[in-house]
């Protein structure tokens, strides 16, 4: 349950590794490699054994990938990452490379000849994937191979195995019987005979299995076979299925996925699967089956992200003991000696609040405790060896949630140790102001993240500020912390319906000083009608957070009359949601942090 420390990269990262990848290289005839940091799930996270990309590099991010050559070696990260990259590789051996400002098609276009033989595993690749590559760079010959990382990795760790249970009724809100025929009419709808699902989470949405394959995510490495009556084989290893019971039913069979082959030649007709998520692969496989493809969408994708009531409320139950963890967490934080603190420390009794509430499952991703220049790292995770004490002035960025039964919770403080100086005030203000208009917005049906992503950044952009990722990703039910397709971001052309659930999360960033992240979630719901307006229909956010936003770091003079506003209904909110479930010296600081700004 609780993370771990990570000590400093081996020194066999790097040279050695490198050369026996190049070496592996000539001999099978290839100028060049992929290893990227995804498994065959395409999740953010990956098991032990899926490692590669920080087995070969040391970068340990969370997105990412390395194009390997007879001379080169390039990590390409984007702006999440571009500080962290360049401490954790060595930078003799690996150059990292901006991206997508630099795409790899353009990076191959200039390091290797028109004609050379790009390997790349298969399984580890989308069909979206190397279809771009291959029209960007038509001469090039891309040729599937056996995992090059995992012929030199000798002790490469085992597969994961960890049970799969079953997701209660009460919080999954609908069994699965009746999700399986309601995504087996959408096939019968669009002339398919069934659909390859091969993301996890999907899977243990649609069968209502949970499991712990990934780490802090309640996910089984699985593929699914659905088809257009409603029956589905679940592909994953039979025994991990054993404490399933009756769960499954007649209607859905287990099937080892080494069998994925003869599964397919079972299917009479056409079988749909997502090019932005499947294999590469599987082209080849359903080719040899005799299958005939349709790229279409995951079918249990945007089901997934339209949570129902039961999930709903599971959510709103699940962050009102987070936000109480949280707040007891914050008073220890404010009566402490803060200089005398390490990130760790923070790390280890904030994970220790929330095991209190004898409901946690699992923290839901490794917690971001960044104090100072650690904090300019968006996706900072700390070791031993980075591991910071607290300075005077210096501000912590806490990024943190947990994996309860029935629902998944992540939060962004930024907390500051003693007085904090102008600079980090006026900043923490303008990033609060884009937080509050993200929070206020309506909206008509049909605006996607990408619409809204600007607002966020609006009080920044006015300062020549900014930030590299963006405002808000979705989050699933007792799931991923990040799942898609919803997203506030500029890139995002996803509708935003009611049930989807998003992070609202702007920030700030200065390299080498501090950085700025304040994040509450919130679900897109119905708006109340607005007397004389549009008869249209609108959203706006529901707010699923409340734990107090930290008053000391905001420049009230900055504030409108609406944004001062909000700030104190918020925290208002937060006394009648989450007082009550207080008591002794955090109550008493509970009450001195909502109350009104001066």
């Amino acid at each position: 349950m609780f993370q771990t420390f990570d000590t400093a990269t081996s020194p066999e990262q790097g040279p050695p590794r490198l050369a026996a990848l190049r070496a592996d290289m000539t001999r099978l005839g290839l100028d060049a490699v992929l290893v990227p940091r995804a498994d065959r799930f395409q999740g953010e996270y990956v098991a032990d054994r899926d490692a590669r990309l920080a087995w070969l590099t040391g970068f340990t991010g969370s997105a990412g990938f390395c194009a390997v050559t007879a001379d080169k070696a390039a990590v390409f990260v984007d702006g999440r990452y571009t500080v962290q990259v360049r401490e954790q590789v060595a930078l003799s051996d690996f150059t990292p490379v901006d991206w997508p400002a630099t795409s790899l098609a353009q990076w191959l276009k200039r390091s290797l000849a028109e004609d050379a033989v790009l390997g790349f595993d298969p399984w580890l690749h989308t069909v979206d994937e190397i279809t771009r590559l291959s029209r960007a760079l038509p001469r090039l010959e891309l040729r599937g191979i056996d995992n090059p990382v995992d012929a030199i990795w000798t002790d490469q760790p085992a597969a994961p195995m960890a049970p799969i249970f079953a997701h209660p009724l009460e919080f999954a809100g609908e069994d699965h019987a009746a999700k399986r025929a309601r995504l087996a009419d959408e096939l019968r709808s669009a002339g398919e005979a069934a659909a390859l699902i091969t993301l996890p989470d999907s899977v243990a949405w649609l069968f209502n299995i949970r499991g712990g394959d990934i780490p802090r995510n309640p996910i089984p490495h699985a593929f699914a076979l659905l088809r257009a009556d409603g029956s589905a084989v679940l592909l994953t290893e039979p025994d991990k299925c054993a404490g399933l019971g009756d769960h499954l039913g007649a209607d859905v069979s287990v099937m080892p996925p080494d069998q994925l082959a003869d599964l397919l030649a079972t299917v009479e007709g056409t079988l749909r699967i997502d090019p932005s998520s499947a294999p590469q692969a599987l082209i080849a496989l359903a080719a040899l089956a005799g299958v005939n493809l349709s790229h279409g969408a995951d079918p249990a994708r945007l089901p997934k992200a339209i949570k129902n009531p039961a999930e709903l409320q599971g959510m709103r139950d699940a962050h009102l003991r987070d936000a109480a963890a949280m707040c007891r967490f914050l008073a220890w934080y404010d009566a402490a000696d803060q200089t005398a603190l390490s990130e760790v420390e923070l790390v280890v009794a904030l994970e220790g609040f929330r095991a209190d509430t004898n409901m946690l499952r699992e923290i839901s991703f490794d917690t971001i405790a960044g104090a100072g220049p650690n904090g300019a790292l968006p996706h900072y995770k700390v070791s031993a060896e980075s591991s910071r004490r607290l300075e005077e002035g210096q501000l912590v960025v806490l990024d943190s949630g947990g994996q309860y039964p029935d629902g998944t919770t992540d939060i962004t403080r930024t907390l500051v140790v003693g007085q904090a100086g102008a600079e980090e005030t006026r900043a923490f203000t303008l990033v609060l102001k884009g937080m509050i208009a993200m929070s206020r917005v309506r909206f008509p049906r049909g605006v996607t993240g990408g619409h809204l992503d600007s607002l966020a950044r609006y009080p920044l952009w006015l300062a020549g500020m900014d930030y590299d990722h963006g405002t808000g990703h979705g989050v699933g039910a007792y799931l991923c912390v990040h799942e898609g397709p919803q997203r506030l971001s500029r890139t995002s052309d996803v509708a935003l319906e009611p049930g989807m659930i998003l992070s609202n999360e702007p920030g700030y960033y200065r390299e080498g000083a501090f950085g700025i992240r304040i994040e509450n979630l919130i679900v897109v719901q119905e708006a109340a009608p607005v007397p004389g307006g549009d008869a249209r229909d609108w959203l706006d956010f529901e707010t699923l957070t409340w734990v107090p936003i930290d008053r000391r770091l905001i420049d009230t003079g900055l504030l409108s009359a609406e944004e001062r506003e909000w700030v104190d209904s918020y925290h208002a909110a937060c006394r009648d949601k989450i007082g009550p479930l207080l008591s002794g010296e955090t109550a008493v600081w509970f009450a001195s942090a909502t109350e009104k700004l001066d």
